[in-house]
């Protein structure tokens, strides 16, 4: 095999384990839009559930049901509070029923249930509450180059990993190249993106339990390590292996997972509609 066709092959490698990462890791996160189907009287009706919702203005909620007969209710309280359940009647618009979550503030997070009500019989939509957090607009000149310095961390990261084991000349390039990625994408960015979207710079450690700022942190650290360990010598390529090991075993952990909420049950407010 040629230089040139194997390292086609190698990009390619690279680039099919990174985007199934990433696939992975937005398919699984918490924020990720609930889908499912619920059965009405025989009839299926498909749903798409907000589980994050940004700028101003209320999260909407609608399932498309055709069957004008059936009839939605909503109901919804606050995550983490002392609020009774509120519930409201959908409104029809054509074939589907929509209504309006309460505005809270970034970091707030509202649980809701959709029951579909038809001939007197209650059909629930999910079997347990569908969490929603809500988040502040991020300027897309913020938000585009965080994204794509985070996939290059990724993508770059698994090339790193391969070229060492396949016993490459560019390990230290691309390991350097994912480190700088990843301080820029993840340390500087990141932050400026959950201030824009929480409010804060940094609510990871010591400060609070964010995983996605904890999980950035301690990535850094071991591309750091694996990048010092080939500076004082190009054999040391088994601290880039371990590196991106860490980096898709920490990666794999949904995004968002353990995020920036309010504690409503330390507030006295009560949430109307």
């Amino acid at each position: 095999m040629s230089k040139t066709s194997k390292n086609a092959l190698l990009w390619t490698i690279s680039i099919v384990v990174t985007l199934l990462a990433v696939y992975y890791q937005r398919a699984t996160g918490p924020t990720h839009p609930k889908y499912g189907t619920v059965t009405v009287d025989g009839q299926e009706a498909d749903y798409k559930l907000l589980r994050s919702h940004g700028g101003k203005g209320g999260a909407p909620v609608t399932i498309a049901v055709p069957d004008t007969s059936v009839l939605g209710i909503l109901s919804f309280r606050r995550y983490k509070s002392n609020d009774q359940w509120i519930k409201t009647l959908m409104i029809r618009k054509g074939d589907t029923l929509t209504d309006t979550l309460p505005h809270l503030a970034p970091a707030g997070k509202m649980m809701y249930t959709i029951e579909l009500k038809k001939n007197g019989k209650l059909y629930p939509v999910t079997r347990e509450p569908v969490i929603l957090r809500y988040k502040g607009a991020v300027p897309v000149f913020i938000l585009v180059p965080h994204i794509l310095f985070m996939f290059f961390v990724m993508l770059f990261g698994v090339r790193a990993a391969i070229e060492a084991l396949a016993g490459g000349e560019e390990t230290r390039f691309y390991t350097g190249f994912t480190m700088v990625c990843l301080f820029i994408g993840g340390l500087i960015l990141g932050p400026v993106v959950q201030k824009y979207a929480f409010g804060v710079f940094w609510s990871g450690w010591p400060f609070g339990h964010d995983l996605t700022d904890n999980k950035t942190i301690f990535v850094f650290v071991f591309w750091l390590i694996a990048w010092y360990q080939l500076k004082k010598n190009e054999l040391h390529k088994t601290w880039v292996i371990i590196a991106a090991i860490v980096m898709l075993v920490v990666y794999s952990i949904p995004h968002s997972a353990m995020g920036s909420e309010i504690d409503y049950t330390k507030q006295k407010t009560e949430i109307k509609k």
